[in-house]
This record gives structure tokens, C-alpha cells and sequence, in this order.
């Protein structure tokens, strides 16, 4: 069963139908949407300040999501997939964005809607990053416009990919 820890005198609010691993941690100041999956060893550590996530978002294995005191949180949008091993730390990202696996993005960046930071970049501080555009690279930079009809797809395919392969994890957990 997930780490679920009242700190500060919050309790972390889970929305219906969400799925957390076995050794997910969320911690204090968190609300999550519904049909959200945490997957395993992810922490959403809303201690020092808030974490907003919307529906039908996907945080994958090894992610980190924080804040600073007073200073930062963390929102998250409708359909966003967060890849394995990010850190996500007191960054705004819009609906049907995509986060590649082992990106970080820093205290106050913004990733547009249908927007997709490629795997290992670096989203610096303050960095705005406008809807439906690929950016990539250490820091990151910008690299092209992405067709909105096709970012959408692509990402609500892999966030839909992640409510059926939670719906796999759920199915074992009844058979016990």
C-alpha cells in the first residue's frame, strides 16, 4: 500500500479511481484528480507547499515532485504524462502536455498545453515553454513547433496507455 502522510495538517486528497503503487509516497498538501496513476518509488512531496494535479495524469516510476517554501508549487493539468524519473519542482504544466523520462524542470517554469519536453532536458527557472512545441537539450531550448492534432494524440494515447496498465495492477490487488 502507497505512503499516504498527513503533514502540516494536510492530508493528501486522492481523486476516484486513481492508482498508487505499493511503495508511492504522497506527502501533506497534495489534490489529485481522478484516473491518476502514481507508479512505484514516485514522491509527490507537498510538505513545504502545494501540488495540484488534474485528471487522467500519469506520474511514472522514480519521479519527484516538490516545491519551495512559500515560494513555489506544483500544478498539473488534465492528460499530462510525467515520464520515469523526473523531477518536477514547483513547475506549471498545461493539459495534454508530455514530460520525457529523466527531464527536470525548475521553480516557476511553464510547459504549454500539447506542449513535450524531450527525454533529459533541463527546463530551467522561469523558462515558459508555449503551447504545442518540442524543446530539448541541457538547458533546454527550443526546437520546433509540434501540429496540435498530433500531440494531442499521441498524448492521450499514453495516458490512456497508463489508466489500462493501472487497470492491470487493480485486477492483482483483487485477486489477492
Amino acid at each position: 500500500m502507497a505512503l499516504i502522510k498527513s503533514v502540516r495538517g494536510f492530508t493528501p486528497q486522492i481523486g476516484e479511481n486513481c492508482y498508487l503503487a505499493d511503495n508511492a509516497t504522497i506527502i501533506g498538501d497534495v489534490v489529485m484528480g481522478k484516473d491518476c496513476s502514481v507508479w512505484f518509488n514516485a514522491v509527490l512531496r507537498g510538505d513545504v507547499n502545494s501540488i495540484r494535479i488534474g485528471d487522467r495524469v500519469n506520474i511514472q516510476d522514480g519521479t519527484v515532485l516538490h516545491t519551495l517554501y512559500e515560494k513555489s508549487t506544483v500544478e498539473i493539468g488534465n492528460d499530462v504524462s510525467i515520464g520515469h524519473n523526473v523531477t518536477l519542482h514547483g513547475a506549471y504544466v498545461h493539459d495534454n502536455a508530455l514530460i520525457g523520462m529523466g527531464s527536470t524542470l525548475l521553480d516557476h517554469a511553464v510547459v504549454g498545453e500539447g506542449a513535450i519536453v524531450a527525454a533529459g532536458a533541463l527546463v530551467l527557472a522561469n523558462t515558459v515553454i508555449e503551447p504545442h512545441t518540442l524543446w530539448a537539450g541541457v538547458p533546454a531550448k527550443f526546437i520546433k513547433k509540434v501540429d496540435p492534432a498530433q500531440s494531442k494524440e499521441l498524448n492521450q494515447k499514453i495516458a490512456n496507455g497508463y489508466l489500462m496498465y493501472a487497470s492491470w495492477f487493480k485486477e492483482e490487488d483483487t485477486q489477492k
